[in-house]
């Protein structure tokens, strides 16, 4: 992705706790309008906002566009006439001065000095709900705005560490657009890095925000060969996707597991019928569960008035990072969240159910053991008897280097389903890595 944006596009990050060591920050619209802006609501008071530097940053610097959405004309026509937009024209840049503002940096702070994934991963979310809007705006305030939703992610990479000492950035655009739908990319860089640290894939859906049906949005003219190159790729993934929902060669695909099944299930077997006889390098897939649980609160609802899909992202991370840390018995080190649908939007007042698993591990090799974490996101009524999954998501994780070394001789253990059903999942899982692997081979720029 081209990551030269003009000064327009660049959106600068501030801390938003007040510091006794720093001057207030510069507001982030300097030159907006002042007498429109303190005519606005404070963004504090606007309803439907999931607060961080970054959300706030986001709203603030595009005031005119989200006080529309704010008091929305829901009986307006809707959109009838459709343009066709660059990927520059939706191009926007995320600046976090780490290096400047010491309470910026205090926010995103992990325990090893490196920018917290989940907050991170949060805030990409809000980004890419950003872009997509401005790819859908059709600048007429008379028609009525469209609902903008996270149907997917379809992958999001971590290359290199991220720390918090370096100014961050962020450089995010539409790379291919559907009849209603959206692949946006982005691409996370730091000042003392040329290359990229981390990728991620958001695909919005639009839909009309009266009817709630899929709506038409702006078409897509890629520009630059790796435009076009990016759109290629988005478009085959969207295809590849249309296959899997329409259900393929599933019954081949079943035959052809049987043995594969039986495989995982022998050393499972010998964990519940000859506990004594297990291997000592192995555990069961239930040992390794955790599962937290929270009451979902208006603070947490975005614009549309559903729970973020950002905060649920970063509560998953959590808990998959403390799954993997409590496995390994070393800090785990983030690789990778692999592509999440959002099967049932969350709403505010749902009670939130996550659990997490080890699916399984590589340990074929051991500077680089990987460990396959899964949480199911569970919308629980009590009051209904009902379960319902929300969202699934498979998060890869390593173990740190220097804890390795504090631990000389600790093994990563095998993971062993006990179940069938259990066993389906990981080889599901199992499969999509490799699916994945290839693709990543195929997508590598000639």
């Amino acid at each position: 992705m081209d990551s030269n944006s003009s000064p327009s596009n660049t959106i600068p990050v501030v801390s938003t706790l007040a510091s006794p060591l720093e001057s207030p920050p510069p507001a982030v619209n300097a030159d907006a309008d002042s007498s429109s802006s303190s005519a606005r609501k404070p963004i504090t008071m606007w309803p439907g906002m999931y607060h961080s530097p970054v959300t706030d940053a986001l709203w603030e610097a595009r005031p005119s566009i989200f006080e529309e959405l704010y008091d929305p004309e829901k009986d307006g026509p809707p959109q009838t006439e459709f343009f066709t937009k660059t990927p520059a024209q939706s191009r926007t840049t995320i600046l976090y001065r780490f290096s400047s503002d010491y309470t910026l940096r205090e926010q995103y702070r992990d325990p090893w000095n490196e920018v917290r994934i989940g907050k991170l991963v949060e805030e990409l979310d809000a980004l890419a709900g950003f872009i997509s809007f401005k790819h859908c705006s059709d600048d007429d305030s008379t028609t009525r705005p469209l609902l903008l939703v996270t149907a997917s992610v379809d992958r999001i990479v971590l290359k290199k560490p991220i720390s918090v000492e370096f100014d961050l950035k962020i450089v995010g655009s539409v790379i291919w657009v559907g009849r209603s739908s959206m692949d946006i990319q982005m691409e996370v860089t730091q000042s003392n890095e040329d290359s990229v640290a981390l990728t991620a894939n958001f695909i919005f859906v639009a839909r009309d925000s009266k009817t709630g049906k899929a709506s038409q949005v702006n078409r897509l003219s890629p520009e630059t060969e790796l435009e076009k190159f990016l759109f290629e790729k988005a478009e085959a993934r969207n295809n590849l996707r249309k296959t899997k929902r329409g259900g393929g060669d599933r019954r081949e695909l079943e035959n052809g597991e049987v043995n594969r099944l039986k495989t995982l299930l022998a050393e499972g077997r010998i964990f519940s019928d000859m506990p004594a006889l297990a291997d000592r390098d192995s555990i069961l897939l239930r040992d390794t569960r955790l599962e937290n649980a929270l009451i979902c609160h208006p603070q947490q609802r975005n614009m549309h008035g559903r729970i973020f899909g950002g905060f649920l992202m970063h509560r998953a991370f959590e808990l998959a990072f403390s799954t993997a840390y409590a496995f390994a018995g070393l800090v785990p080190c983030f690789l990778e969240v692999d592509h999440v649908d959002f099967l049932r939007p969350v709403d505010v007042g749902d009670f939130l159910r996550m659990k997490s698993c080890v699916l399984y591990t590589e340990v074929e090799n051991p500077e680089q053991p990987l460990i396959y974490v899964e949480v199911v996101a569970h919308v629980t009524r009590p009051e209904m008897r009902s379960s319902e999954v929300s969202n699934t998501f498979y998060f890869t994780f390593t173990v740190r280097p220097e804890a390795k070394a504090m631990k000389n001789g600790l093994r990563i253990r095998n993971v062993v389903p006990a179940t069938e059903e259990e066993a389906r999942r990981v080889l599901a899982r199992m499969d999509a890595e490799v699916l994945q692997r290839l693709d990543d081979q195929e997508s590598m720029p000639q």
